[in-house]
């Protein structure tokens, strides 16, 4: 039997706010425990909640971002449920009315080798509190509280069960976590717990309009991780459908030790929390003008950036929404085609998609963190249209650059004369090294004379060689068929 696999995602985003999202308490991560757990967090009697606005503009940023609706009135319920880190036994969260309702995230990813673009529908997303945190370790057999991060603002963004495979799982969260970065209501630190993935994955006979029945795997927090659990997922399922058994509703974690996810709890419906609104907070009230003053403060958009880098670059789709990717990544080629120019536009883009790109990954840093900077990048194209080096000798360049670590903008001229890398344009010296390169390659120079074109790569070859890399390529590949065709 084929089967088609059903994926809906939830994401936790914590945000950027200094004060929690009921309290004046702050949302510094890394303090000692409970050190940042004021009464109102812990709902202790005599105290009430006051909404947090800085948290309300980030969830409308959010919002606009997505094309959504920004609900005019949003409501605050009291989610029930009993764990040792929920100190009053609810959770205040927003369940009828959210205040961000709709909306869509299109994101490209690779699929059978291919780039492919996918947009995913959004449920909603809205505002609630985080719980506190249970501690496991160092505690002689017992469990320890720490109720610094009960009542920091999470944005809780739902999508539409409409992806189908890990890779889109991935995709989404990965497009998902660069949009709330690029807005600023995230840090995005998923080490500390800033962005949080919930995967609900069900499988299906393929053809089967009727869901199957759904886990959720909890708290994911690295890509990989969802990769991995995601398919993890799907084959114990399948596998246990194919055996004659029964998926059970259950939120499950996954142990990326063991390669397995396992029942944490069974999984509660809408019902099971009981919700009802919350007594003390009045209804969210959202004006016109409210939304109008975020959306005057808005940065430019990923969507609107990668059709400008279209039309003012003339990118291809495919590189504009790789190097919209990121704020950062986007901002980092905008400062380095305003050095060389937009006709350098696409040299810059291949190489920030290519050498820049397996250099951060390789040192697992950021693009802020690039030790090459843009105006040095920008130069290092200079000197390959300039015919000073050739693109070979700029990825040695650039590695030099790199390990430099210099702010000087000239560092590529100052690697250049220091190693001696300037390409061999002189007519005279190519000429001498083609002559000795035809003389010691009588076998290549006949089978290119018999009219196997291909035979003028090896001689090609083997005069970068004599030149030790620095030899004009299009002029050496010129004068080897003019000394060639002479016989």
């Amino acid at each position: 039997m084929e089967w088609e696999v059903v994926i809906g995602i939830e994401n936790h985003v914590q945000l950027t706010t200094e004060s929690k999202i009921f309290s004046g308490s702050p949302t510094a991560f890394g303090a000692e425990a409970n050190t940042q757990a004021s009464p109102v967090d812990l709902a202790l009697p005599g105290v009430l909640p006051v909404m947090n606005k800085k948290a309300v503009d980030r969830a409308i940023r959010f919002g606009l971002a997505v094309g959504a609706k920004i609900a005019p009135q949003s409501i605050f319920a009291r989610k029930n449920y009993f764990y040792p880190d929920l100190p009053k036994g609810y959770q205040i969260s927003q369940f009828e009315d959210p205040v961000v309702q709709g909306g869509s995230l299109t994101f490209g990813y690779e699929k059978d080798g291919k780039f492919v673009t996918k947009t995913v529908n959004l449920t909603r997303a809205h505002l609630e509190e985080d719980a506190g945190k249970s501690l496991h370790e160092d505690y002689h057999g017992m469990s320890g509280i720490d109720l610094n991060r009960a009542g920091t603002p999470l944005l809780e963004i739902v999508s539409e069960p409409e992806m189908s495979s890990a890779a889109e799982a991935v995709a989404y969260c990965k497009a998902l976590h660069g949009l709330v970065m690029w807005l600023g209501i995230c840090d995005g630190n998923m080490q500390e717990g800033s962005f949080r993935c919930d995967i609900n994955v069900s499988v299906r006979p393929k053809g089967q309009k009727e869901f199957g029945t759904r886990c959720e795997i909890k708290n994911l927090n690295s890509f990989r991780f969802i990769e991995e659990a995601v398919n993890i997922e799907v084959r114990r399922q399948i596998e246990l459908i194919e055996d004659g058994g029964q998926v059970v509703q259950a939120t499950r974690l996954y142990d990326p030790d063991k390669k397995e996810t396992r029942q944490m709890r069974s999984k509660e419906d809408a019902q099971d929390y009981r919700y009802f609104p919350d007594p003390d907070l009045p209804p969210l009230m959202i004006s016109e003008q409210w939304i109008a003053d975020v959306k005057a403060d808005m940065p430019e958009l990923p969507a609107v950036m990668r059709e400008r880098f279209v039309n003012e670059y003339g990118l291809p789709e495919y590189d504009s929404l790789i190097l919209t990717a990121s704020k950062g990544m986007a901002l980092y080629f905008e400062a380095v085609v305003a050095k060389a120019g937009k006709e350098n536009a696409k040299a810059a883009a291949n190489w920030l998609m290519g050498d820049v790109s397996s250099t951060l990954n390789r040192e697992n840093a950021e693009i802020s963190a690039s030790p090459v900077k843009p105006a040095q990048l920008a130069n290092m194209l200079k000197r390959i249209v300039d015919g000073t080096i050739s693109n070979k000798i700029a990825k040695e360049i650039f590695a030099d650059m790199w390990a430099e670590n210099s702010d000087d903008e000239n560092l590529v001229d100052v690697i250049i004369d220091k190693k001696g890398l300037k390409q061999i344009s002189d007519t005279g010296a190519l000429e001498a090294i083609v002559v000795e390169v035809l003389a010691n390659n009588a076998k290549s120079v006949e089978q290119y004379r018999a009219g196997k074109e291909a035979a003028i790569n090896a001689l090609i070859g083997q005069a970068m060689k004599a030149s030790k890399g620095k030899a004009n390529p299009a002029q050496l590949t010129e004068l080897l068929k003019k000394k060639l065709a002479e016989g």
